[in-house]
């Protein structure tokens, strides 16, 4: 990402290289990861389809500066999320979600809360900063 933002010196494209890297890619990789050893395959592909048009939409409304497809892109991207968090924090058997237990689990579960609390979040400073 870094090497065609430069070039084109898009004034956001640091922004947007961590946005894919942390928002996009690492989120969607771990919420799969609980899914598919959920064995919830039409879930999953609901999940996965939420995730990735509301990164779609949040990128784009960023570059192109439209607020209300950067909002709707949020409540795409708090569904899933919120969907994979409720599945880790009920009780579930012994190593049913990804072999997670313990300490590991309850560190996917505080990393995709923090991902809760900070969408809102970053839809109020992006309002902000917008004017």
């Amino acid at each position: 990402m870094a090497a065609v933002t430069g070039p084109l010196a898009l004034s956001k494209g640091s922004w947007l290289a961590a946005y894919l890297v942390l928002v996009c890619g690492v989120p969607q990789y771990l919420m799969g990861r609980v899914t598919a050893h959920r064995g919830v395959v039409r879930a999953g592909w609901l999940l996965l389809v939420s995730w990735n048009v509301g990164n779609v939409a949040v990128l784009a409304g960023t570059l192109l500066a439209v607020r209300w497809l950067v909002d709707a892109g949020g409540v795409f991207l708090l569904a899933p999320l919120i969907v994979v968090l409720r599945a880790l924090l009920h009780r579930q058997p012994p190593g049913d979600v990804v072999g997670l237990s313990g300490l590991w689990r309850w560190l996917l579960i505080v990393f995709l809360f923090a991902l809760v609390i900070s969408v809102p979040i970053g839809l109020v400073l992006g309002h902000v900063r917008a004017g």
